[in-house]
């Protein structure tokens, strides 16, 4: 067992680039979306795309308060409309729809990693697990076509509260629901600007690098696959 989860009780993990991974490579521009518009975005520079996401990111930040998969896949119209319109895809209402529906619903879009479940089962076994993500309502469905969802206890969901990592009140609420001291538990991230909002409130921070683009220098612990957790 890693030292760093000695004397801890609680032990709270993100989902994205550490339980799963998209796919696609890219979370938003799914499988679906390639096979609809990926020959058309091929014609669109960089900096276009990244400000059509920007665009799109902006409105989801925007309207993140969501109460059921039918509000989600409304909410992923918006964006997926955004980024036909920024980039002149010409993507129809119907093609827009097909895109939108799939990211919600279909479970192919997530893959998860090889050692996840043999160290969740494992780790289940002596502390509480819980998930503090940002992501929407289709989660659920998300962790239990994954096999997963049965070993965490609690979960804090930014759809829930409108809000994103870092924003404090993510952290405070995961604290809320788990009853535990912050010294008392651990959160796994890929992103240390979260895990540095994690630690603002007293939660030890474990930075997770299973995606390269997050292999970078940091003050908290790094590492590269959970199975180190239990090594």
């Amino acid at each position: 067992m890693n030292k760093v989860l000695v004397g801890k009780k609680v032990i709270f993990f993100d989902v994205g680039y550490t339980i799963d991974y998209p796919a696609s490579g890219d979370w938003m521009f799914t499988c679906k979306f390639n096979e609809v518009a990926g020959e058309r975005i091929k014609g669109c520079a960089e900096d276009q795309i990244r400000q059509a996401r920007n665009v799109g990111m902006t409105y989801l930040e925007k309207n993140h308060f969501i109460r059921d998969e039918k509000e989600e896949i409304a909410n992923l119209y918006q964006y997926y409309k955004i980024i036909s319109d920024e980039l002149k895809l010409g993507m129809t209402s119907d093609e827009i729809e097909t895109v939108a529906e799939d990211r919600a619903i279909n479970m192919d879009n997530y893959v998860i990693y090889p050692d996840v479940k043999q160290v969740l089962q494992s780790l289940s076994g002596t502390f509480r697990l819980g998930i503090i993500s940002d992501t929407w309502p289709s989660i659920d469905n998300q962790l239990r076509t994954l096999g997963v969802k049965q070993y965490f206890s609690f979960a804090t969901y930014s759809f829930k509260l409108g809000v994103f990592k870092p924003d404090r009140r993510m952290y405070l609420d995961a604290l809320q629901k788990c009853g535990c001291n912050a010294k008392e538990t651990v959160f796994i991230d890929d992103s240390p600007v979260n895990l540095e909002g994690a630690a603002s409130v007293g939660i030890t921070p474990i930075l997770i690098a299973a995606n390269p683009s997050s292999d970078v220098d940091t003050p908290y612990l790094k590492i590269h696959s959970l199975s180190e957790l239990i090594m």
